[in-house]
């Protein structure tokens, strides 16, 4: 009998031990789980028992820039501006030129220091380089434009250009460092831009001659301007007389033939343009021309 106690003591001491060994171990592996990191896809790190530390942020990213300036070197400047303004001469153009290119230089007279003041802007403003074909036409085409009504303010009263001595020869105006005159802007500069179109867009203020746009010409509307005074100055009857076998046309068309038939023959070319179809072997004339001054 006392063995039988000893033996049922025993056992019940060491389940006891057993015990004791289970809860320790689960006690540690509890508190070893307190400790372990739950992460969260949202850029936040959580650790239970533990204050909510943060991830750092990610770099902020800004709009993009809706005016027209940009960002060089995480610096803002400007966008370069038009490369040249003819806001004055264009002024000038609308207060004194009608719709039909009648010229009113007894005004232009009474605004001259505006008109050496635009011209003096084109000669801080040479063409560069990297100018486009359009910005150079409009620049050229509005210099000789301006140069040849300051040309005739100089010599009023006067009735035709041709009054002038040498009037296309004369260098009194200066771009840059040098000096120019109309005959060179023509057929040093203008001409070579392989344009035949600046032909009704440049005016030697005359009767004859494809009325003044009033308006300056811009590197935008430059190719449409000079679409429009070609059509126009083509279908005038007081300056063209076109039927289907038989033109009658400006002499300009004489003088400057050359630049017209660089992609066919003339009769090709007023094709473009002309509300007549113009047959291939149509007979042509050229009219006289009227150098009276165009006021």
């Amino acid at each position: 009998m006392k063995l039988v106690s000893a033996l049922l003591l025993a056992g019940l001491l060491f389940a006891c031990g057993n015990s004791k060994t289970v809860a320790s171990t689960t006690t540690t592996k509890i508190s070893k789980e307190k400790t372990t990191n739950v992460s969260i896809d949202t850029g936040i790190s959580i650790s239970q028992g533990s204050k909510i530390a943060t991830t750092p942020n990610k770099p902020t990213v800004e709009p993009a820039e809706t005016t027209d300036r940009i960002r060089l070197n995480n610096t803002i400047t400007s966008a370069p501006a038009t490369k040249f303004n003819h806001g004055v001469w264009d002024t000038l153009l609308k207060k004194h030129v009608s719709a039909q290119g009648v010229v009113a230089y007894d005004g232009f007279s009474k605004n001259s220091e505006k008109l050496r003041a635009y011209i003096d802007s084109l000669s801080e403003n040479l063409p560069a380089e990297t100018w486009t074909q359009e910005e150079k036409l409009a620049y050229w085409i509005n210099a000789y434009n301006a140069m040849t009504v300051d040309l005739i303010l100089r010599n009023l009263p006067l009735e035709s250009i041709k009054d002038i001595d040498k009037p296309w020869d004369q260098r009194l105006w200066k771009l840059g460092d040098k000096w120019y005159n109309l005959d060179e802007i023509e057929h040093q500069i203008l001409r070579k831009m392989n344009e035949p179109r600046i032909h009704f867009g440049i005016n030697c203020a005359s009767y004859s001659c494809p009325p003044l746009l009033n308006g300056a010409f811009t590197a935008k509307k430059v190719d449409a301007q000079l679409d429009f005074l070609a059509k126009q100055f083509i279908n005038d009857p007081t300056r063209n007389t076109i039927t289907p076998d038989r033109v009658e046309i400006s002499k300009i068309f004489k003088w400057f033939g050359k630049d017209f038939k660089k992609s066919g023959s003339l009769v090709d070319y007023l094709n473009q343009y002309s509300d007549v179809k113009i047959s291939a072997d149509a007979k042509v004339r050229y009219k006289d021309y009227n150098w009276a001054l165009n006021n």
